[in-house]
């Protein structure tokens, strides 16, 4: 059988993005584990290929995760964003997680992620997850149960968002940014609403964490005043959550991300604005 290597790198994507986060990063795990197999066990009879590029791909995006996390700081660092406004086509992004999952996830260990990516994603059984992570069932499920625990404690339903007609308020936002209404900006968002801000070492953000209604909406109109109103903005969908992305001629300038609670108020805004996070999405 015809090894298919476009089909195996979609296929693989999916499990190093969502422990990594990073695109490049994910890219680079998948193409090295895929080269490893073509170069030295090609020809070798392997019963489950796919399980076996699986746990290599896993493994390895564990290994990168434990030495990134030494860099980063996760109170500041957002994950980078994916388009997935295709994924109805482009099946392999369907399993890509929501944005507000993988900054939940941030605060887990790296196979407290893994474990619940693996469980919660793609619906792996505890046999699997322990053969894809060299370890047992048992230990599997405690570790699912500790990862779930925290996320409780941090998020009432973790889970995968769903972009349950976020286009509609997110489009109430622009008309409202655009305006300067900031009445109408503050009956779209919680009370408690939070915008984190990452610039990356290339960008100098006003402030990385604001929190609360008044604090936000300052920010914001500040930040449009001064640069995004000569800019144009897209709705579209990223991590299947709603997004706008701020275009200077052909340049992505930034990507906020929004999510929204059952009420459709927007409770918390993802202002990713480092050059590096946002140089795979395209015009």
């Amino acid at each position: 059988m015809k090894f298919d290597l476009k089909d195996y790198q979609n296929i693989l994507f999916p499990y190093a993005y969502n422990i990594l986060g990073s695109i490049e990063d994910a890219k680079d795990t998948v193409q090295d584990v895929i080269s490893n197999y073509l170069t030295f066990y090609q020809n070798r009879e392997i019963e489950n290929l796919k399980g076996y590029l699986v746990k290599g791909v896993v493994n390895q995006s564990i290994n990168l995760r434990k030495k990134k996390s030494k860099m980063v700081d996760p109170q500041t660092s957002l994950p980078e964003p994916v388009a997935t406004e295709t994924a109805e086509t482009n099946t392999h992004l369907e399993s890509i997680a929501s944005y507000g999952m993988l900054i939940l996830l941030d605060k887990l260990n790296v196979k407290e992620r893994a474990v619940f990516m693996l469980k919660e994603a793609f619906n792996y059984s505890h046999q699997e997850i322990a053969e894809a992570l060299g370890d047992n069932k048992e230990n599997s499920r405690k570790i699912l149960s500790r990862a779930k625990q925290k996320l409780k404690k941090m998020s009432p339903t973790p889970g995968k968002a769903k972009n349950l007609g976020g286009g509609t308020y997110i489009q109430k936002y622009v008309n409202a940014i655009r305006k300067r209404d900031t009445a109408g900006l503050e009956e779209l968002f919680t009370q408690d609403i939070v915008l984190v801000a990452d610039g990356g070492s290339e960008i100098r953000v006003v402030r990385h964490l604001t929190e609360g209604k008044k604090a936000v909406i300052e920010l914001l109109l500040l930040v449009f005043e001064k640069f995004q109103q000569a800019q144009s903005m897209q709705i579209t969908e990223v991590n299947h959550q709603p997004a706008i992305l701020y275009w200077q001629e052909d340049r992505l300038a930034s990507c906020h991300v929004f999510s929204l609670n059952d009420q459709g108020e927007i409770d918390h805004i993802s202002a990713i604005v480092d050059p590096q996070k946002l140089k795979q999405i395209r015009p």
